[in-house]
């Protein structure tokens, strides 16, 4: 099978990733990404590839932030005022926490890059935000379709939404790609301004349409949770907390072609709700980020059956 060929920096044209998954309907749910804690290190651009490292935080410190990021599971983001990518950055920094239960964001300054490593990330210190932050994935050097469509989309977003450009989120091919925390939830293709979803967020609601999933739960519970919203109508963001998932036992054929099962008790309104759903490979292998060298094949998730237990 020949590479697919990366279109020309600058242009969202026909062979960019996020323009052949909406061609193919490629679907975004059960997409989110694994973390669950963040460090948000405000620093202005340029941003390299990899952002940490290509950028003008001091060198002597990013090998050790990277180092205790990995080790304390903390995803670390560069973030940026939509704008002037030149600006100069005010050094903030912010540790968030999306755990369920645990949901929070905390803003600090630093004198010091060296402050990023030394300062406790579990809330204790900085001051807590009060609103949701909004992070649009913008990192063009990463993949061009998060710049085309998340630098418009991040000028663009509502005031009074606390927005930032940031770097690399995953899931190019559904830029623009945002992520709403503290609660960590993902949303891929937001059209527009974004206003809708800030207005769900405003009410404490998920915005449905674009949901990819909460970050940090596994891709069951997110499809899962998905399912189910849709079809209670349940859209509080602390709504169908996850109670248990298990995987289902399947064919021979089944287990060849790549296919899985799972059943996910989620905790409903009225009690719970027990969620079974399906995850198989695309038929045919696909562009999935610009950069792609090799095509691959995306895995789909269908809900099988939605059964509220009273």
């Amino acid at each position: 099978m020949t590479a697919p060929v990366p279109a020309r920096a600058g242009r969202l044209d026909a062979t960019r990733c996020s323009v052949t998954a909406l061609v193919r309907g490629d679907s975004p749910v059960a997409t989110a990404g694994p973390a669950q804690r963040w460090l948000l290190v405000e620093q202005p651009g340029p941003w390299g590839r990899d952002a940490l490292t290509g950028s003008r935080i001091d060198p002597a410190v990013t090998a050790r932030l990277a180092a205790r990021a990995r080790a304390e599971g903390v995803r670390v983001l560069l973030v940026r005022r939509p704008g002037d990518r030149a600006a100069d950055s005010g050094r903030r920094w912010a540790y968030a926490d999306g755990r369920p239960g645990r949901e929070g964001l905390w803003w600090s300054t630093r004198t010091d890059d060296a402050d990023l490593v030394e300062a406790p990330w579990d809330g204790s210190v900085g001051e807590r935000a009060d609103r949701p932050v909004y992070l649009v994935c913008t990192h063009g050097q990463h993949d061009a379709c998060c710049a085309l469509r998340g630098r418009p989309l991040a000028a663009a977003m509502p005031a009074p939404a606390d927005v930032w450009e940031c770097s690399h989120l995953g899931g190019c091919r559904f830029a623009s790609n945002v992520l709403v925390l503290p609660h960590g939830f993902a949303y891929g293709q937001v059209p527009g301004d974004g206003a809708d979803l800030v207005a769900a967020h405003a009410r404490g609601e998920v915005a449905l349409p674009w949901l990819r999933g909460r970050a940090g739960l596994p891709l069951p519970a997110q499809a899962a949770q998905q399912a189910a919203r849709e079809r209670l109508g349940l859209l509080g963001i602390d709504d169908l907390p996850v109670r248990g998932s298990r995987r289902l036992a399947a064919t021979a054929a089944e287990d060849a072609d790549g296919v899985e099962r799972f059943e996910v008790v989620l905790g409903g309104a009225d009690g719970d709700v027990v969620v079974r759903v399906e995850s198989r490979p695309a038929d045919e292998a696909a562009q999935l980020t610009c950069r792609a060298v090799h095509a691959a094949h995306p895995r789909t998730w269908t809900a099988l059956s939605v059964s509220p237990v009273r």
